[in-house]
C-alpha cells in the first residue's frame, strides 16, 4: 500500500468505530417510529408536537446518511473521512436543537430571530447534500430551482409570477412549519413506511421471502412459461411491500431473470416482465407502497378507500401481464419448468403460517379500521410469534437476527426519509408563494379547458418528471403540481391522484430513463432500451386503464353495483382481446390482420359504459367482435408450439 493509501486508511474513522455507531443510529428510527405509533410518550406524561417526534427522526437520519452514504456516489466505504463525521454531528445537532426547542420557536418563525434561521439553513443545507448522497442530482436540482422561485418568484413574467421570499424567514418556515420538511411527506416516512419497511425485512430474514417465492414455483411452475409467472407472482408480492420498484427488481430479479432467461426467453424479454411486474407491485393492494398512504394523508380519507379504488386496476394490470406471459410461452414453445426444480407441496405448506401476518394485517386495517402502522406492527408481532414457534424449512430467526432487522429497516428507510423531508421543502415553496394556485390555473389555461387535452399534458407531465426520481419523490411532486389541475376540470379527486400515480410509476418503465427495466436489463445482460422498450409493451394496460377509470370512475369501484360489476366483465374481456393481440397469440400465431383485430376490439371492451355517451354500444361491439375472433381463432388447427 502506497503512503497516498496509507493517508487515506487512516484520514477518518475505521469502520470498526463507524459501524456501530450508523447501525446504532439506524437501530433507533425503527424503535422510535414505533413507540410513537403506540403513544409511549402521553404513557410517560410526555406532551411532543408530532414535529418534535419528525425532528427525532431526522436526526437519527441524517448522521446515518453521512456516515454510510459517501460523497461520491456508489464508492466503496470503509473509512468515513472527518469532514463526514462533521457533517453528521452538525446535523444531528441541529436537527437535535430544533427537536428540543421546537414548542418556543415555532412561534418566532416570523420574526426571524437568528435563533430559528441559523439551524433551519444549516438542515435544509445537509438534507439537501445527503440526499443528492442518496439518489443522485436529479431531485436536487428540482428542489433547489423550487427554493429560488421561493426567494426570485417576482422575477418570472406571466401567471407563474411568485411572492419573493426573505432567505431568513423562508429558511426557518422550512425547518418549523408543518408545511415544510417536519410536514406531510416525513410524517407518512416516518410511521407508516417505517413500520412497513420493518414487516418486509422480517419477511427476509424468516423466511417468508423464499416461502412465498417457493409458493409461487409450486403454484405456476407446472404450467407452460412457468419461469415467467412465477416472476410476475413473486415480485407483485415483494413489491407492494419493498415500496421502490428498483429495490424490488434487484431483490427479486437475481433469481427470477436468471430462471426465466433459462427456460428460453430473450433477456431484454426476462428483464423487462421482471420490471413491470416489480413496477407493479407499488400499484397492487393491500400495501401499495408508500405512495398510497401519503395518497390517503393528501385527500383526507381513510386508507382502505384508496385501496379498494386501487384494487380494480392492479388486478387489470396483472391479468395483462399473466396473459401475455402465458401467450409469449406459447408463442416460443416454452415448456414448464423441470420437476426437479418445484418444491414439494408438503414442504411449502410449512410455511404456510407466514399467511397469518397477512391476514392480520388485512384484518386490522379493513375491518377493525386501524391506523396502517400500528396494524403493520402487529402484523410483525404475528410473523416474529409464528416464525419462532414454527419456522420455515427447519430455519428459526435468531434474537440476534431480529434485533439486526431493527438496524436493517433502519438503514432501508434512510433514503426514503431523506426524500420525504426534502419533499416538504416543495410543498411549503408551493404554500408559501402561490406556485400551488398559479401552475394549476396555467395548465388548466394551457389544455384550454378540456379534460383530454389536460390529461394527456398532464400524463407527458409525470412521466418527465418521473424520470431518474424514486417512487415517494415521484408522487408528492405530481400530487401538488399535476393532480390540483385535473380536480379543476372536474376530475374525482381519487381518479386524479391515482392518474398521476400511475403516469408517474410508468416512468419506471418508460425509455429514455426506464430505472426499474435499466436495472433488470443489467441482471439480464440485455440492452437497456430494448428492456425498457418491451416492458413498456408488457405494461401497455397501466397507459390505458387510467384514462378509462378517469372518464369512468366505475374502475376504481365508484357507482352502482351493477355497472361496476359491468365494467369488471368488459374490462377483463378488454384486457385479454389486447394482451393477445400485442402478443400475437391466441391458440394459433396470430396474422398482422388479426392482431390489430385483437387490439381494436379489446380497447373497445375495456371503455366503461359510462366513459361517453353510447359507451354501451362499444362494450357490446367490443365484446360481441372479440368473441367472435376468439371462436375463429379456436376452430384453427393448433399448431405445435400451441400443443407444447
Amino acid at each position: 500500500m502506497n503512503d497516498r493509501a496509507q493517508g487515506k486508511a487512516v484520514s477518518g474513522l475505521p469502520r470498526s468505530v463507524w459501524k456501530p455507531v450508523a447501525d446504532l443510529l439506524a437501530l433507533m428510527i425503527p424503535v422510535t417510529a414505533a413507540a410513537w405509533a403506540f403513544s409511549l410518550q402521553r404513557q410517560l406524561g410526555l406532551g411532543l408536537y408530532p414535529q418534535q417526534f419528525f425532528a427525532a427522526i431526522l436526526m437519527f437520519t441524517l448522521p446515518a446518511a453521512y456516515l454510510t452514504m459517501p460523497a461520491r456516489r456508489l464508492e466503496h466505504r470503509e473509512t468515513v473521512p472527518w469532514y463526514d463525521v462533521a457533517l453528521a454531528v452538525m446535523s444531528a445537532v441541529a436537527v437535535g436543537y430544533i427537536a428540543l426547542r421546537y414548542p418556543q420557536l415555532v412561534l418566532m418563525i416570523f420574526a426571524r430571530p437568528a435563533a430559528v434561521w441559523v439551524p433551519g439553513l444549516i438542515v435544509i443545507l445537509l438534507t439537501l447534500e445527503a440526499l443528492r448522497r442518496a439518489t443522485g442530482w436529479a431531485l436536487v436540482i428540482i428542489i433547489a430551482a423550487f427554493i429560488l422561485y421561493a426567494l426570485f418568484g417576482d422575477l418570472i413574467p406571466g401567471r407563474l409570477q411568485g411572492r419573493p421570499q426573505n432567505w431568513q424567514l423562508l429558511s426557518g418556515y422550512m425547518a418549523f412549519d408543518s408545511n415544510g420538511i417536519l410536514g406531510l411527506p416525513i410524517s407518512v416516512a416516518a410511521t407508516v413506511v417505517v413500520a412497513f419497511i420493518f414487516f418486509g425485512t422480517l419477511l427476509g430474514i424468516t423466511g417468508g421471502s423464499r416461502f412465498f417465492t417457493d409458493a409461487a414455483m409450486l403454484a405456476m411452475g407446472r404450467f407452460r412459461g412457468g419461469a415467467m409467472k412465477i416472476a410476475v407472482l413473486a415480485s407483485g408480492l415483494f413489491g407492494s411491500i419493498s415500496g421502490s420498484a428498483v429495490a424490488n427488481v434487484v431483490g427479486t430479479g437475481v433469481v427470477t431473470i436468471p430462471m426465466i432467461k433459462r427456460d428460453g426467453y430473450p433477456g431484454h424479454k426476462a428483464g423487462a416482465i421482471e420490471a413491470v411486474a416489480s413496477t407493479g407491485g407499488q400499484l397492487m393492494p393491500p400495501v401499495m407502497g408508500a405512495a398510497a398512504f401519503l395518497m390517503a394523508e393528501f385527500l383526507s380519507v381513510p386508507y382502505s378507500s384508496v385501496v379498494m379504488a386501487a384494487l380494480l386496476p392492479a388486478v387489470l394490470y396483472y391479468v395483462a401481464l399473466f396473459i401475455q406471459a402465458d401467450l409469449e410461452a406459447a408463442k416460443l414453445g416454452i415448456r414448464a419448468v423441470p420437476k426437479s426444480e418445484i418444491p414439494a407441496g408438503r414442504t411449502v405448506a410449512k410455511g404456510l403460517h407466514f399467511i397469518l401476518a397477512f391476514a392480520a394485517l388485512i384484518y386490522l386495517l379493513f375491518w377493525k379500521s386501524w391506523q396502517p402502522e400500528k396494524a403493520a406492527l402487529a402484523a410483525t408481532l404475528v410473523l416474529i410469534t409464528t416464525s419462532l414457534i414454527l419456522g420455515y424449512q427447519g430455519e428459526r430467526p435468531g434474537l440476534r437476527k431480529l434485533f439486526g432487522a431493527l438496524a436493517g429497516t433502519g438503514h432501508a428507510v434512510l433514503e426514503i426519509i431523506l426524500i420525504s423531508a426534502a419533499s416538504g421543502i416543495v410543498i411549503g415553496v408551493l404554500n408559501v408563494t402561490g406556485l400551488s394556485f398559479n401552475l394549476t390555473y396555467a395548465l388548466v389555461q394551457i389544455g384550454g379547458g378540456s379534460a383530454i387535452v389536460l390529461l394527456a399534458l398532464s400524463a407527458l407531465v409525470c412521466i418527465i418528471l418521473g424520470m431518474g426520481l424514486p417512487t415517494l419523490g415521484v408522487y408528492v411532486l405530481l400530487a401538488a403540481l399535476v393532480a390540483p389541475a385535473l380536480i379543476e376540470v372536474g376530475i374525482e379527486p381519487l381518479a386524479a391522484h391515482l392518474y398521476v400515480l400511475y403516469f408517474g410509476m410508468m416512468s419506471m418503465i418508460t425509455p429514455p430513463i426506464a430505472l426499474a427495466a435499466f436495472a433488470a436489463a443489467s441482471i439480464a445482460r440485455s440492452p437497456a432500451m430494448a428492456t425498457g422498450w418491451a416492458a413498456m409493451r408488457f405494461g401497455w394496460s397501466a397507459y390505458v386503464i387510467p384514462v378509462l377509470f378517469v372518464f369512468s370512475p366505475t374502475l376504481i369501484l365508484i357507482g352502482e353495483p351493477f355497472e361496476i360489476g359491468l365494467a369488471i366483465v368488459t374490462a377483463g374481456m378488454g384486457v385479454w382481446l389486447v394482451s393477445a393481440g400485442l402478443a400475437g397469440f391466441f391458440s394459433n400465431r396470430l396474422t398482422p390482420v388479426m392482431r390489430g383485430l385483437f387490439i381494436a376490439f379489446g380497447l373497445a371492451a375495456l371503455m366503461p359504459a359510462g366513459m361517453f355517451p353510447g359507451a354501451v354500444i362499444s362494450d357490446v361491439i367490443g365484446v360481441l367482435g372479440g368473441a367472435g375472433l376468439m371462436a375463429v381463432e379456436l376452430m384453427r388447427k393448433p399448431t405445435a408450439e400451441a400443443q407444447a
